[in-house]
């Protein structure tokens, strides 16, 4: 189907600081451009994103943050919020999920949107990164049943998110059109330098080839697939 609504209220919880961007950003800027309030969550700092073994991990990770900002802004993102977590550190544990609950009951989006924690193979030449993974967990876990009525207490009122999109998905239920965002989407992914390799141009036929991959399952030119749950 295509998800053509946009909610009034979004939150969107990704791991690392180029995540959101690559994943969803197309959709992020649609949803932004029709109103909707987007609460960006990044888990991991970013600071072992780099090949050089000598890299300043303190220094590459404000760098990235900083990265993380000058997207957000390109996308029309209202607010950003930063975890802090180590790379390669995260766990579905009570401790990260009681954070979620406590910016989810905050935040009160009707739309979340996360990675796919059940899409570990792409393909016989890659695997998921075990933070996509864990964090998608952690999400999950947050919305059911953590978010409900007697979980979870001091974190703030119960809170029923309507509509979960989940990323990277090996098993897209739901397109979003991006047609006239993938540039924003570019543009975005294009601020993280840290991230980026030397020829921009590559990056975008990437990114516009993947769009159209995306866009031929639903009879899109250009889209954004999802597994898609809705929540009564």
């Amino acid at each position: 189907m295509i998800e053509s609504d946009i909610p009034a209220a979004a939150l969107a919880v990704y791991a690392h600081p180029d995540d959101p961007e690559v994943a969803c950003g197309g959709t992020l800027a649609r949803w932004a451009d029709g109103g909707c309030r987007i609460h960006l969550v990044v888990a991991n700092q970013g600071e072992k994103g780099s090949s050089d073994p000598n890299a300043d991990r303190e220094a590459l990770a404000a760098a990235r943050a900083a990265e993380v900002a000058k997207a957000a802004d390109v996308l029309g993102v209202a607010s950003v919020e930063h975890l802090g977590y180590p790379a390669g550190e995260l766990d579905d544990d009570a401790v990260l999920r009681r954070r979620l609950v406590e910016i989810i009951r905050r935040e009160r989006p009707e739309a979340v949107v996360a990675p796919d924690p059940t899409a570990v193979f792409f393909g016989d030449t890659y695997v998921n990164h075990r933070d996509h993974r864990e964090l998608g967990w952690a999400v999950l876990d947050s919305l059911v049943p953590a978010a409900s009525a007697l979980y979870e207490p001091g974190t703030g009122d119960p809170h029923q998110v309507r509509l979960l999109l989940l990323s990277g998905t090996l098993e897209p239920s739901a397109w979003v059109d991006v047609g006239e965002w993938l540039d924003r989407k570019v543009e975005a992914v294009a601020c993280h330098e840290t991230r980026v390799p030397d020829d921009p141009a590559l990056v975008a036929q990437l990114l516009e080839a993947r769009a159209r991959e995306e866009g031929a399952r639903c009879g899109l030119p250009l889209a954004e697939g999802f597994r898609r749950l809705v929540f009564a």
